[in-house]
């Protein structure tokens, strides 16, 4: 699986932005997705997930501001940023989960990141 990330940017406070995600395979059903970010200095962290079931969760700090999504057709998975605050400043990983099976171990999928920069 290779995952390409895009549509990170500069943005104004209050502003919007929208990130994609564009997966080589159709792993949705198969696979959780989800939004990762990480700031100068600060450990990476989880932003928004939704399974393969298609349950999305969100970490506080964004709820309400951001949506997660996928489009099944065309293999991507967006996250669609609103309300952007300078603590928002980050690189924003996409990430896909492969649960374990009986005979394969589980693994993680990253892309290649996207910066993100909301000035004040």
């Amino acid at each position: 699986v290779q995952l390409q990330a895009s549509g990170g940017g500069l943005v104004q406070a209050g502003g919007s932005l929208r990130l994609s995600c564009v997966a080589s395979g159709s792993i949705f059903s198969m696979n959780d997705m989800a939004w990762y970010r990480q700031a100068p200095g600060k450990q990476r962290e989880l932003v928004a997930l939704i399974t393969r079931g298609g349950s999305s969760h969100y970490a506080y700090s964004v709820r309400g501001r951001f949506t997660i999504s996928t489009d099944n057709a065309e293999n991507t998975l967006n996250l669609q940023m609103n309300s952007l605050k300078p603590e928002d400043t980050a690189v924003y990983y996409c990430n896909s989960h492969r649960w374990a099976t009986p005979t394969t171990a589980s693994y993680d999928y990253w892309g290649q990141g996207t910066q993100v920069t909301v000035s004040s």
